[in-house]
């Protein structure tokens, strides 16, 4: 790992230059993988969240400067009078008195306008890269939002198919009870569950709520909107190659290139502290305009030029306090890039190793537990029809095979939500390795 992050700090200037052809690219790069519906929440709280199009105008002034930072400065026009006498204030009484036309223009030293465009360039593209960082982060903002939004939705869902089911079950109880076949006790039971149900029904309710504010929240929009939650999100069948994720993050992750930026700026800063080293050069061109004499004698007009160059004289107390500065900056953008880059891959190690868990558990709830469940709940179901088993089996049967359907729910969009956060962190969508069918148990008993 060492190696490779030297083998990235020597690589900056390359990283610049591909940085450099960000400034030209569209800014609606691929951000993360989402869904159609998502993708266009996502493509609206880009377009009108405010952070970000105050970044987008400052990442357009910043490209502004570029050709200004590398130009000259205005040149100087002057009018002056010389050597004009007091006592007469009169033009022809001295020789020497002239009025005179001058133009001057300062050129600094070789190499510094060229390091100052650099500058400018490098300010625009590390700008440019904490754009792309904060349009990934909104997006994964507006991401776990719409999927915890999707759970909320599946939990109202199984909780109106428990409702329905209790319900059932209840006309059974009561047609029993008042056939002297059943017990009071599994009218009262069911009643109880069924109020329990109808109770976390207004729960999610108001659950329900919140993702949605927050939504449209990031979207920036003036009145609430209500947001249709996501159905039937197939599994996602992600491969984890937890050192290609790793070597990827190095190379892609959004905020490592910020870094780079800082360390390819600081350079700069660097070489123009040296350059301050160097004068810089006031060339001013006169031309002086004289009267007559007194006696009609014609005066030749005078050419003048001059250079004029500041001295270092205060060398210790600015050029040299300058360039230690630069390099203690470069310093600090050595010392956060590494830190960034070593925690990148132990990031990385432990989303990768979340999702793992997750698909783990979503396919043994999905194809294990859930089958044996619903069998458990059928055959319940059918024996307490023909009364061989009590209705607290039946009813417990039926809620224990819903509750793990909202568990593999759970694990469904929190493992969307996982993918979103790694995205991130690569700064690229993280597509399935295998093409094929990734439909699960539960989504297959879900479509038919």
């Amino acid at each position: 790992m060492k190696s490779f992050l030297r083998k990235l700090l020597s690589l900056t200037s390359a990283a610049t230059v591909i940085l450099f052809t960000a400034l030209n690219s569209s800014a609606a790069d691929p951000s993360i993988w989402a869904p159609q519906p998502l993708d266009r929440l996502i493509e609206e709280g880009l377009a009108n969240n405010q952070d970000i199009k105050s970044m987008e105008s400052k990442v357009e002034s910043l490209k502004e400067e570029i050709s200004f930072a590398g130009s000259l400065n205005d040149p100087r026009i002057g009018i002056g009078l010389l050597n004009l006498p007091t006592d007469t204030f009169r033009f022809d009484q001295e020789p020497m008195t002239q009025k005179q036309l001058f133009i001057a223009q300062k050129i600094p030293w070789f190499g510094k306008l060229n390091l100052r465009s650099q500058r400018a360039a490098m300010k625009a593209i590390r700008q440019e890269a904490v754009l792309k960082a904060k349009r990934l982060e909104l997006a994964r903002q507006i991401a776990l939002a719409y999927y915890e939004l999707g759970f909320v939705g599946s939990a109202q869902k199984i909780n109106e198919k428990l409702i329905k089911m209790l319900t059932q079950l209840l006309r059974v109880s009561e047609t029993r009870y008042a056939a002297g076949q059943g017990l009071q006790q599994d009218v009262l039971q069911a009643q109880v569950e069924l109020s329990k149900l109808l109770d976390e029904q207004i729960t999610l309710g108001k659950k329900r709520r919140t993702p949605e504010d927050r939504i449209n929240g990031l979207l920036n929009r003036e009145s609430f909107v209500p947001v249709a939650p996501p159905e039937r999100m197939p599994y996602p069948d992600l491969i984890m190659e937890i050192k290609k994720l790793q070597t990827r993050a190095l190379t892609m992750n959004p905020w490592l290139k910020v870094k780079q930026a800082d360390i390819e700026l600081s350079h700069v800063e660097i070489e123009l502290a040296r350059k301050d080293y160097w004068p810089d050069m006031d060339f001013k061109v006169a031309y002086g305009q004289r009267d007559e004499g007194e006696s009609g004698q014609d005066r030749a007009d005078f050419f003048s030029t001059s250079v004029v160059i500041n001295i270092p004289l205060w060398q210790k107390t600015r050029q040299d306090r300058k360039l230690e500065a630069t390099k203690l900056g470069h310093q600090a953008a050595l010392q956060s890039f590494k830190n960034l880059a070593n925690n990148l891959p132990h990031k990385i190690d432990a989303l990768a190793t979340d999702i793992q868990n997750l698909q783990k558990n979503y396919r043994l709830i999905t194809d294990a537990l859930i089958v044996q469940a619903e069998q458990w709940a059928r055959s319940s179901l059918t024996a307490y029809s023909v009364n061989k088993v009590n209705f607290n089996t039946a009813i417990n049967a039926q809620i224990r095979l819903l509750r793990f359907e909202l568990q593999s729910e759970n694990y469904l969009f929190s493992l969307y939500k996982k993918r979103a956060e790694l995205e991130e962190v690569l700064g690229a969508p993280l597509y399935p390795q295998n093409s094929g069918d990734t439909t699960s148990y539960l989504q297959k008993e879900k479509i038919s």
